[in-house]
């Protein structure tokens, strides 16, 4: 579960690949979905990224709900699984035009801001489903802690990109990848808590039921005397008992 979530985690930030590749889009003024909009010169590139990121989310999350304890968690889990499943869809129903380039290009496209707004909806119901049970339960502590802050910036950044769809364009591809590295950002938690779910619960603690402690390392009973063991790595002289015996005079 931890591999595909920690790989997704870089795959849903391929958009820093326009740092190297000629995409002809201002990161300022663009959305990210442009990259694999029909009549994109690279959007093979870009969407067949997008889709095995989205193959890598719905492995994640489908692990994550088999393990998951409750209700609550699987729900959340599944939802991410939603993610996945919708970020599918976008690719499939991508853009008919790049609206940063082409003016006549209206930003509104029915069927991909559908699946658009499917993996939001999914995507903000699995963190607020798998932050709740984390604090419900303790546990992973991490999204427990830094999932709430985490997850209204993300809703800030994603509210934050809508101008183009309502008449005010500018500065939304800012917005829009700033809320893609949070994603991101979530990912890598969930990745790093199912690597923390899968070690030991409980490790024995010196002296615990299972581990030798000081005192049984050191040959000793749990009252503190000698049990007749020789400590590991302990030179012990010929002839010296290995067991305590009583003085002579208080022996019988």
């Amino acid at each position: 579960m931890a591999v595909p979530l920690a790989l997704a985690a870089l795959l849903y930030n391929a958009w820093l690949l326009e740092a190297g590749v000629p995409t002809g889009l201002d990161a300022r003024h663009s959305y990210v979905s442009e990259l694999y909009a029909q009549g994109s010169p690279y959007r093979w590139l870009f969407g067949g990224l997008e889709l095995g990121c989205a193959a890598l989310v719905v492995a994640g999350a489908a692990a994550g709900g088999r393990t998951a304890v409750g209700g609550v968690a699987r729900a959340g889990w599944w939802a991410l699984a939603g993610v996945g499943v919708s970020s599918v869809a976008d690719v499939l129903m991508p853009m008919t035009c790049v609206p940063s380039l082409q003016p006549g290009c209206r930003p509104v496209h029915p069927a991909h801001t559908l699946t658009s707004a499917a993996v939001h909806l999914c995507l903000f119901a699995s963190l607020i489903l798998i932050i709740w049970d984390a604090r419900q339960r303790g546990k992973p502590e991490h999204v427990a802690r830094w999932g709430p802050p985490l997850g209204a910036a993300a809703l800030v950044s994603s509210l934050c990109t809508v101008g183009p769809l309502i008449g005010y364009g500018g500065w939304h591809g800012v917005a829009q990848r700033c809320h893609l590295l949070l994603v991101g950002a979530w990912l890598a938690m969930l990745a790093l808590g199912a690597l923390r779910e899968a070690r030991p619960e409980n490790e024995a603690a010196p002296g615990a039921p299972g581990r030798p402690g000081r005192l049984a390392a050191a040959g000793r009973d749990s009252r503190g005397r000698p049990d007749g063991r020789v400590p590991k790595g302990l030179a012990v002289p010929p002839g010296t008992p290995l067991s305590p015996e009583l003085p002579p005079d208080r022996a019988g």
